[in-house]
């Protein structure tokens, strides 16, 4: 679980490696820690390089632990355990789609490869091809076979020509308020790859 998230984080370039030093807050719903049966938590969520420190700093309530620590198998806290046993269940995929971890992940990855695509566009005739390769090694060090790098070009041509007319949207996916299609493409696409 916590290896995952800073997985993550790393692909980013967003994991904070610091040692050492009290818990840490990454974000997560609300609700975890509101309605607790014993006794709520005011999850104030760490900001700057708190915000993605690695996942053994992140505070643990055995009572309500890390969302996505637990999706994940990683334990409570409640017992000492001395292998983890794994799962695979259709809640770690929706966590992979709409952890806010994996939401800020995808949405800085969609920036990198938008920033790829403008600054090969002068040199080369198909820049958005290029950037699925770099994607695919960024997150998956390898290249896409041709049959993969066609479908996620597909993918990301349709969700550009989709998003241009969803303004809301795009603004959404891209976490600011930018409304650039292109860009909200790629946050999709890094989030599929990721998954």
């Amino acid at each position: 679980a916590e290896q995952l998230r800073d997985t993550l984080l790393t692909a980013a370039g967003l994991l904070d490696r610091k040692m050492r030093g009290p818990s840490v807050f990454p974000p997560q719903p609300l609700s975890v820690t509101t309605e607790g049966t014993y006794g709520q938590l005011a999850w104030n969520v760490s900001q700057g390089g708190d915000r993605y420190r690695r996942g053994l700093y992140t505070f643990a309530k055995r009572t309500a632990p890390y969302a996505m620590f637990q999706t994940f198998d990683g334990p409570s806290g409640e017992a000492c355990l001395a292998k983890r046993v794994p799962t695979n269940t259709p809640l770690q995929a929706l966590t992979l789609l709409n952890d806010p971890v994996v939401v800020e992940t995808s949405q800085v990855l969609g920036r990198w490869a938008k920033a790829q695509q403008v600054a090969v566009k002068g040199e080369q005739g198909n820049a958005a091809a290029n950037v699925v390769s770099s994607l695919f090694l960024k997150l998956l060090a390898r290249q896409p076979d041709p049959a993969e790098a066609e479908a996620v070009l597909a993918y990301w041509n349709a969700e550009s020509q989709r998003l241009g007319a969803e303004i809301e949207a795009t603004k959404k996916l891209c976490g600011n308020d930018v409304a650039d299609s292109q860009q909200a493409a790629w946050v999709l696409v890094a989030r599929a790859l990721l998954n």
